[in-house]
């Protein structure tokens, strides 16, 4: 069996993620097959933390947002981020994997509230903890939440799951050569503008020295792979 690269992970994965190919809603066949591929890493003994996004159903600084006040649609984005845990908490569970969902925002009927010491104690107990509600604030990213929550639980190490394989100075699908960094560090990431989470999110795992691994998401086992120490996608560090 593999040894495990990290004790303690914190997944971050986006709402889009959930939708796939429908760009709206949560495509149930993509979930099950996340699902299964977390299942297979959970296996490895690490403990697996995830945050999940709302932009498949709504994002308080997208264009559907445009004439609504910044605090309530940033407020309906948060709850987008519950129906997605708790998605994904359904999927996992149909995997046999022991999962809680733990919000910023209270909803004590459909979640527990975020409390760290509980959730360390869940992870610690094996049972994979999604922590949805953001930040609870409007104005923060629910990148900078995994990167709170990240500090908050003490993980090893971020992993960002996107649809390309890496940090890129371009947009891959839209330039052809655009440069891949394989390593970069956290200062060259906001020196260069990019687009890897945003500024808040790098500069906090900057201060406080946690490393952030992008991979594809697409490309199936790549969760298990990260996990098992293999080098793939771009690792950003001090």
């Amino acid at each position: 069996m593999t040894t495990p690269s990290f004790k303690r992970i914190l997944l971050k994965l986006s709402g889009e993620a959930l939708a796939a190919n429908q760009g709206f809603g949560i495509d149930t066949s993509r979930i099950h097959e996340i699902a299964a591929e977390l299942a297979d890493a959970h296996q490895l003994g690490i403990q697996i933390a995830i945050v999940v996004g709302g932009g498949n159903f709504f994002r308080g600084v997208a264009d559907q947002a445009r004439d609504m006040d910044r605090v309530s649609a940033d407020h309906m984005g948060m709850l987008a981020t519950v129906i997605n845990a708790l998605a994904l908490q359904d999927a996992l569970e149909k995997q046999k994997v022991y999962t809680r969902v733990q919000t910023a925002i209270e909803m004590n009927q459909v979640a527990e509230p975020f409390i760290r010491r509980r959730a360390l104690r869940h992870l610690e107990k094996g049972r994979v903890v999604i922590f949805a509600g953001g930040t609870g604030n409007p104005y923060f990213s629910t990148d900078t939440a995994a990167s709170l929550r990240a500090m908050e639980i003490k993980a090893d190490a971020i992993l960002k799951a996107t649809k390309v394989d890496g940090i890129y100075d371009a947009d891959p699908m839209v330039v052809k050569d655009a440069k891949k960094f394989t390593d970069i560090s956290y200062m060259d990431v906001l020196k260069l503008g990019l687009k890897v989470m945003d500024s808040t999110a790098i500069s906090l795992c900057k201060d406080n020295n946690l490393p952030i691994i992008v991979f594809n998401l697409n490309e199936h086992g790549n969760i298990r792979k990260v996990l098992s120490g293999e080098k793939i996608g771009s690792t950003v560090r001090a």
